[in-house]
């Protein structure tokens, strides 16, 4: 082999095996073959699956006109199909001469010496390197050798680039997943007070639509017979708030009463018109809100953003994980419009309980799962860039399973069912300790002993109001260095106080979040009182009196009467 080509194939080696891009390695393969044998055509015909065909035909030397006059490429017949069949070399002066040769297509362009090589990755035949016409006569036995020693290199730089993007595809899966329950969560605690159902279907829309990037999304609810168009993201005709479709002739309905999702390739197609035309959707991904087995509606997503503006698999697991979380809100707030708020509060937070198992019992397994797994690729000796992307994964993934821990504990302490309110405020000023450098003090005195137990809605209410009080502070409290907590028992009330030293803010303009609008309601519902003051450069005080009701005795013990003539 002369020693240029020799110094060429070395260059061209490296160059391949740097490149990660699977389809821009392709054409270089073909560009460096033709160059190194003085090829007029190149090809690489790719083996599917069972490797008794051709799957791909990439060419190079052919242009656009001759490819459609040609119409369809070689399925691995022919010619073609001895180096399926026998994966050696092989190089002919004319190859409409060999035995096996079917000839060209019509518009086909000549071709008459033909030099084959199979490419080999990872020891299993992956395609053949086919080179045709060579300019100054037949392929030689030292064009033979450099293209095999051309195979070898595009056979490890495939391997690196397929190596590569299965691992990118991991990384943007897990990426996905973690944004996926980072809404989860947020939407959780967001919706953790909230019971307004307009603002829970516009907090859930805006979140469904950045989830799977889509240009619009919309839920819509059963109302009797028909589905009604309740809120929407994105973009979107104004009308289409309120336009109904009948459940029993309607895609939506279809997805209602199946609690199956439905991806549209053609969403104009299968969704009734009128709806499409008002979302303007060309594809879309509708899946079922259901809560305890009760379907509540659908939420939809239409036009993904992007360079596919179809919905993958992957879009619909994440949206339909989303919808369970969504579902659970919109059910509490539909039964808070309907009954009483006080019943839709306790069963918001048996939901939480539930949500809390499930994410320990399932997502922590899985998410723990994948950290093993990707430490373990982490290792290996691969490319640099799959380093960079392991470690990225690795650490976003302890990220969520530190996030999902402290959800378990946030959303419903153990220790406030079991212990009472004073253990449980002890455990979470504990645990925000830990996540600031803000100095926390906690002064609780209860009138009763560690059995005389404050009414569980009390103690619920107590505990929130403390732990949004504290979140607020380290969410929005910069420059803060002190907090002081009080709760206090006197006279029949329990007194909370959570003051701290941070920036203060105009009540008036800053108190309409979902923490305290929440907060409000709950103290409300155990007629009790709150007051925020607070003011630039001043901090911020939460206060708020609630009744000391206490618990009810145990079964068979007698309620505490009060003290009489004869016993008093």
């Amino acid at each position: 082999m002369e020693l240029q080509r020799l110094e060429r194939l070395l260059q061209v080696g490296r160059s391949l095996v740097a490149e990660l891009d699977l389809e821009v390695l392709l054409e270089q393969v073909l560009d460096a073959a033709r160059e190194i044998t003085g090829a007029r055509y190149a090809a690489l015909g790719i083996l599917d699956d069972r490797r008794t065909g051709l799957e791909r035909f990439v060419t190079s030397g052919i242009d656009p006109a001759a490819h459609a006059a040609i119409g369809d490429l070689p399925r691995g017949r022919g010619v073609l199909g001895v180096l399926i069949d026998d994966p050696r070399p092989l190089r002919l002066p004319d190859v409409s001469a060999h035995p096996q040769s079917y000839g060209f297509p019509l518009n086909h362009p000549r071709m008459r010496t033909f030099l084959g090589v199979p490419v080999v990755v990872r020891g299993s035949a992956w395609g053949n390197l086919y080179l045709t016409e060579k300019e100054d006569g037949e392929f030689t036995q030292e064009d033979e050798d450099a293209v095999v020693v051309l195979a070898d290199w595009a056979s490890i730089a495939i391997s690196n680039a397929r190596l590569y993007r299965d691992v990118a595809a991991r990384r943007d899966e897990l990426e996905r997943a973690v944004r996926g329950l980072e809404t989860t969560t947020e939407i959780a605690r967001a919706l953790g007070g909230e019971t307004e159902l307009d603002r829970i279907l516009e907090l859930v829309t805006k979140r469904a639509r950045a989830l799977v990037c889509a240009r619009s999304a919309i839920i819509s609810l059963a109302q009797g017979s028909e589905m009604v168009v309740a809120h929407a993201a994105g973009e979107f005709d104004d009308e289409i708030i309120g336009y109904s479709v009948p459940i029993e002739d309607s895609v939506t309905g279809y997805v209602l009463r199946s609690r199956r999702p439905e991806r549209l390739a053609d969403a104009r197609a299968r969704v009734k018109f009128r709806l499409a035309e008002l979302t303007r959707a060309h594809t879309g991904l509708i899946v079922p809100l259901v809560f305890r087995d009760r379907a509540l509606g659908v939420l939809a997503a239409f036009d993904r953003l992007g360079d596919d503006p179809e919905f993958q698999a992957e879009d619909e697991r994440l949206l339909q994980a989303f919808a369970a979380s969504a579902a659970t809100a919109v059910a509490t707030a539909q039964t808070v419009a309907r009954d009483a708020l006080r019943a839709a509060l306790r069963a918001s937070d048996e939901e939480r309980r539930r949500w809390a198992r499930e994410l320990h019992d399932q997502t922590l397994q899985d998410l723990g799962a994948l950290r093993v797994f990707l430490s373990t690729a982490r290792r290996s000796n691969d490319v640099e860039q799959l380093q960079d992307a392991m470690s990225h994964a690795v650490d976003e993934l302890q990220r969520g399973i530190a996030d999902l821990r402290a959800l378990i504990t946030e959303l419903r302490p153990a220790a406030l069912d079991e212990l009472g309110l004073a253990p449980a405020l002890d455990g979470l000023v504990e645990r925000m300790r830990g996540r600031t450098d803000i100095e926390i003090s906690l002064d609780v005195a209860l009138a009763g002993g560690p059995d005389d137990r404050l009414h569980p809605d009390v103690e619920a209410t107590a505990f929130r109001i403390v732990q949004e009080a504290l979140t607020n502070v380290l969410k929005h409290g910069e420059g803060a260095t002190r907090v002081t907590v009080e709760v206090l028992e006197r006279r029949g009330e329990l007194a909370i106080a959570v003051t701290d030293d941070g920036p203060g803010f105009h009540v008036d303009e800053e108190t309409s979040g979902f923490g305290l609008l929440g907060m409000r309601e709950r103290i409300s519902l155990v007629g009790g009182s709150v007051e925020i003051t607070s003011s630039p450069g001043e901090g911020t005080m939460v206060s708020a009196r609630l009744p000391a009701r206490r618990a009810a005795p145990p079964a068979g013990e007698p309620a505490d009467e009060p003290p009489t003539a004869a016993t008093g």
